[in-house]
């Protein structure tokens, strides 16, 4: 999975200059130091405690910098530069087996205006993440004291650090920042220092990282339960569909057959009510098949990359390497655009549509745009806080270079394949030239109600799954669980096929047709009850506050939410038109 990586990033970064350009070479890139060899200590962002995204470049607050000559750094892929991590040397002078006494870095007289910086990072409980050969480390600003309705402000001033080593190899690092503390006043004299202690360790290289998993709050028997509590809805949901397809519809056979063997009132009533009264309009076109084929190879490609990413992440434990998840996921993305261009191209031209050219350009850049707006709108307001998270101007270059001369080259052949390969109108019934009326049903058999109803049972079977992903992601928390991730995503798709297939037959048999987008947006609507989670687990698990982390949280979570639902939709299309051209297909029409 190593080579995978390091493939699919010389791949996608090779096309940019940019980032040609700005690639350093640094020990830390293979892990292997020799004795006495320069260990970097890098300084990376700083900002509140309960904002995790709130970050903002380490010197944006007075400390000193050590007296050794700077390592020029950029970032080393698009991903860093997109997650807005900032590194920066440190300056301390840190050599690999050389233990360091507590030394100096450097002293300042506390002004004013730094002595009210300082002061405000405490009062909203700032600290600090460093990396050390890629390993993270945390430091705390300072603490404050109440003391009598009067509040004292303390910095620490003293970065002590334990690393452990193997052979050649940093397996283990411990900072300690709070056992030197100064008391804030004006025009203070501060001294900052550090210390080095080296100690042989036993922990393999590979094993490193497991000390910042947490089996206890990931393997949890609530984990274990929810997987088991949807892996029982999995099976109630497979038997409900399966006892449809062969008792409800074995009847309905029967009856639009006049099987000898059933009486005379059904056989009256024959075909007088049923889904077989919409054979001539069942496959008709969905409405505005230009965004539905866009949705849906869009979908197709989501779910592509997802599934692939999940993988990847089982077998090369990607959480381990800075930024490697989003480099995995931008790379998958941009590969298989020929499969959003295959499915969305091809389901068109099943359609009769002819604007094959808009159709493929809105397939290939509806989420791109989605994403680009979201993040650009959030970047306006980051570089309004001055936060590390505002986008650099050249990696937007870097991701438009991506979707034009990526993306859209190899949508533009996915779309032609499938226009050719797939495009060729295949109903099993044909199609009337005048549209039949849809008769009046009762209030629950609207698709309006169905597409409300359809989403509750998936996300029932991964809202237990949704808290843990989003606490690794808004939490100080690393998601390393992709196996259960998997289970679930299989679980998930199932219900979502199974719900759909259910919905769709309860429609049909009220003789509406209108299945295409009620089947989409049936298993879409689970994203909507995801979005409205996400509003409970704001106000209720997290302790998040501020214009800059509301945006951030409510924009990125609807854009994930939207995400899922064009994801769960297509599945659900995908299994409902299997269904529907199932049934049709067995049924004789006269």
């Amino acid at each position: 999975m190593k080579l995978i990586r390091k493939i699919s990033s010389s791949l996608l970064f090779g096309i940019l200059l940019y980032q040609c350009t700005q690639l350093t070479f640094a020990d830390e890139h293979n892990h292997i130091y020799e004795d006495n060899e320069q260990v970097v200590l890098w300084m990376s962002t700083i900002g509140p405690y309960h904002n995790r995204q709130e970050t903002y470049a380490y010197d944006s607050l007075p400390f000193c910098k050590g007296q050794k000559e700077a390592i020029d750094h950029y970032h080393e892929t698009l991903s860093e530069a997109l997650q807005g991590i900032e590194l920066k040397f440190s300056g301390l002078d840190i050599e690999f087996k050389v233990p360091v006494p507590k030394t100096t870095v450097c002293t300042i007289d506390l002004t004013e205006n730094d002595m009210k910086a300082f002061v405000y990072a405490i009062k909203n409980q700032y600290w600090y993440q460093m990396y050390i050969d890629n390993l993270p480390i945390w430091g705390v600003v300072g603490e404050f004291e109440d003391n009598n309705d009067h509040l004292s402000y303390y910095l620490f001033t003293h970065k002590k650090f334990d690393i452990g080593y193997n052979d050649k190899q940093i397996v283990d690092v411990n900072s300690t920042t709070d056992s030197v503390k100064v008391k804030l006043t004006p025009n203070a004299h501060i001294t900052f220092t550090y210390e080095v202690n080296w100690k042989k360790s036993n922990v393999k290289f590979e094993d490193r990282f497991d000390k910042y998993l947490e089996p206890k709050f990931f393997q949890h028997r609530i984990h274990w339960f929810s997987i088991f509590n949807s892996f029982m809805m999995v099976i109630f949901l497979v038997g409900l569909v399966s006892m449809i397809l062969m008792r409800t519809l074995r009847k309905d056979y029967a009856r639009y057959s006049k099987d000898e063997e059933i009486d005379d009132i059904e056989r009256d009533l024959g075909d007088e009510y049923g889904w077989k009264q919409v054979h001539g309009d069942v496959f008709r076109p969905a409405s505005h098949p230009i965004l539905f084929s866009a949705l849906i190879g869009a979908g197709y490609q989501v779910t592509v990359v997802v599934l692939s990413v999940i993988i990847f992440a089982i077998l090369g434990e990607l959480y381990t390497e800075r930024g490697s998840m989003l480099s995995t996921a931008i790379f998958m993305y941009a590969a298989t655009s020929p499969v959003n261009g295959y499915a969305g191209g091809g389901l068109y031209a099943r359609m009769g549509g002819r604007v094959w050219i808009k159709q493929m350009l809105l397939s290939a850049f509806m989420l791109p745009i989605m994403v680009c707006g979201t993040a650009f709108f959030i970047n306006f307001i980051a570089m309004y806080y001055h936060a590390s998270r505002a986008i650099p101007f050249g990696s937007m270059v870097a991701v438009t270079c991506i979707c034009v001369f990526v993306i859209l080259p190899l949508t533009l052949v996915g779309t032609i394949l499938g226009r050719n390969l797939g495009g060729t109108p295949d109903a099993p019934c044909r199609v009337n030239a005048v549209p039949r009326p849809i008769p009046e049903k009762k209030w629950f058999m609207e698709p309006l109600i169905i597409i409300l109803l359809g989403g509750i049972l998936p996300f029932g079977s991964i809202f237990i799954e949704m808290y843990f992903i989003f606490t690794s992601f808004w939490a100080y928390k690393i998601y390393y669980v992709y196996g259960f991730m998997l289970l679930v995503f299989v679980i998930l798709m199932i219900v979502t096929v199974c719900v759909t297939i259910v919905c769709t037959y309860f429609l049909l048999n009220a003789e509406d047709y209108r299945w295409q987008w009620t089947s989409f947006l049936a298993a879409a609507s689970t994203a909507g009850y995801v979005y409205i989670y996400s509003f409970y687990y704001f106000f209720f698990k997290t302790k998040m506050y501020g214009l800059f982390q509301t945006a951030f949280y409510f924009s990125y979570m609807a854009l994930f939410s939207l995400t899922l639902g064009i994801m769960c939709g297509t599945v659900g299309y995908i299994g409902t038109n299997a269904f529907v051209r199932k049934i049709y297909s067995t049924v004789k029409i006269d």
